[in-house]
């Protein structure tokens, strides 16, 4: 706000040259920039280490789901051979999670579809009230 009450007059008391107002507009719009891609490498930052954490969470969640699954086909395998020869339990349940897998892929495939890219909201926002502030005024010293 200083620089604003600064900004309407010059060092002699009159209103300030366009040179000057030029070059404190440059220097604004130059500290503003900064400010905004300091504010969104933080953003980012922050959304990357969650997401870090997040994932190998979940790698370690599906390494162990993993083994179980290959412990539950063994036995689904185990439960046939009983009434079965056992190739023939072993190639039913090979193609019931072969069919299983399918399904999940194309589910995947439609929920991965549906992501929307990463964005930093609070950036794209401040960026926003950054413009609008500029754009009222500039219509407002051209209306003085």
């Amino acid at each position: 706000m200083a620089d604003v009450a600064n900004a309407r007059t010059s060092h002699n008391g009159s209103e300030p040259s366009t040179a000057e107002l030029v070059q404190r507009a440059t220097e604004q719009v130059s500290r503003l920039i900064r400010d905004e891609l300091t504010l969104a490498r933080a953003e980012l930052t922050e959304k990357g280490k969650h997401a870090g954490i997040g994932i190998g969470l979940f790698g370690g969640g599906g390494a162990l789901a993993f083994f179980g699954l290959g412990a539950l086909v063994a036995t689904a395998i185990l439960l046939l051979d009983l009434v079965l020869p056992a190739w023939a339990a072993a190639l039913i349940v090979a193609v019931a999670c072969f069919l299983v897998a399918g399904v999940l892929a194309l589910v995947g495939k439609k929920q991965v579809s549906r992501a929307v890219p990463p964005v930093p909201a609070a950036t794209v926002r401040s960026l926003r009230a950054d413009v609008d502030t500029v754009t009222a005024a500039v219509k407002d010293r051209g209306r003085q």
